[in-house]
Formats: C-alpha cells, sequence, structure tokens
C-alpha cells in the first residue's frame, strides 16, 4: 500500500534539505515523531541506522538504501511480514521548493498493516509535511 503527501515551502531546496535530513531534529518540528536516535556516527549514507520512535506505532529500525545528497534519501524498516519503504524527496519548486514523503508498505502483510493504520499514516504524513515546511520556512 502506498502513501504521499507534497507540499510547496516557501524556502530554497538546499535549506529543505537540511532540515529533512537532520533526522535527529525531527521530533523538533513534528509531533508525530517521539524520537530518532542514529545508530551510526555522521551524516546520513547508505547503510545509515535509525531507530524511531512514533506515537501508537513500535519502535522501528530504519536503514537507508538510497541516497542522492542535497535530493533525496530512502530507508527500509523491517517487521514481521511487513517491509515499509520511505522516501523523501526535496526539489526546487519556482522560488521554493517541494517536499515529498511517500511511504509503501509491502511484505504479505504489508497491505493489510497499511489498510488498517491508513488514518494515522495519512495523519503522520501531513503533519510532518506541515511541521517541514514551518522549520524551513523559519530559516
Amino acid at each position: 500500500m502506498r502513501f504521499e503527501d507534497s507540499i510547496a515551502i516557501a524556502a530554497p531546496a538546499a535549506t529543505v534539505w537540511a532540515v529533512y535530513s537532520d533526522v535527529e531534529r525531527w521530533p523538533e518540528w513534528t509531533e508525530s515523531v517521539t524520537s530518532v536516535e542514529l545508530l551510526d556516527p555522521g551524516p546520513l549514507r547508505i547503510g545509515s541506522r535509525a531507530r524511531i520512535r512514533q506515537p501508537r506505532l513500535p519502535v522501528a529500525e530504519w536503514t537507508v538504501t538510497d541516497i542522492d545528497e542535497g535530493r533525496s534519501f530512502t530507508w527500509v524498516a523491517r517487521g514481521p511480514g511487513v517491509r515499509s519503504t520511505g522516501t523523501h524527496v526535496v526539489e526546487p519548486d519556482g522560488d521554493g521548493a517541494r517536499a515529498t514523503a511517500i511511504l509503501d508498505q509491502g511484505g504479505p502483510l504489508g497491505p493489510v498493516v497499511g489498510f488498517l493504520t491508513r488514518g494515522l499514516t495519512r495523519r503522520y504524513l501531513a503533519m510532518e509535511a506541515a511541521g517541514l515546511k514551518a522549520r524551513a520556512e523559519r530559516g
């Protein structure tokens, strides 16, 4: 099951990327994330792992599988029967930027989990988009 949220941001793409890719600070700008702990030191790179706590969801360990510095990163979390893939994209958009978050839930139980959590997932993606916009536009 696939979920997507996109938002226009009145800030340069480089500013939006700096906020988006600083994953340990996500709890500062979205209530959908309680904590993010990087398990590997340094900037995000392929293989970087993060432990994320979110309200009403089990703790998940995400591993970066792809990164295009300044533009996008993708990470994956696995649970019993579910493979969640999160992609975060920042693109120039006129004088500002557009940020897009995509969550794909695959695996044998992915469609069931996606269906059961669809309302929460959509709310969290919207909260994250609004929080990212507010933080990036603030500078």
